[in-house]
């Protein structure tokens, strides 16, 4: 079991609405919408998906990591390998 799979709801409605953002941003560019105003929408629907990527990570952290701790050994030292880097990989996007 994944450490989102209480959540898997709160984070596909998340998801759909960003989903509809992107959607409404292409539809702005078809219709020749002002720059500043899709660049708007695409801050927005970027903080969406951060938001729903720190929820994920949350979940990772307390989940996942949790318990790899509590096993110690390689299997620890993996999974905080493991979120480091997608903590890098959060941090340069």
């Amino acid at each position: 079991m994944v450490g989102y799979s209480e959540r898997k709801d709160e984070l596909q409605k998340r998801l759909r609405r960003a989903e509809g953002q992107v959607r409404g941003i292409q539809r702005m560019v078809d219709e020749d919408t002002y720059c500043i105003d899709v660049l708007t929408q695409v801050s927005a629907v970027t903080k969406a998906l951060e938001t729903v990527a720190l929820s994920l990570l949350e979940d990772h952290l307390s989940h996942c990591v949790a318990e790899a701790t509590a096993q110690g050994g390689a299997v620890a030292e993996e999974k905080l390998r493991e979120a480091s880097a997608a903590i890098a990989r959060l941090v340069r996007s």
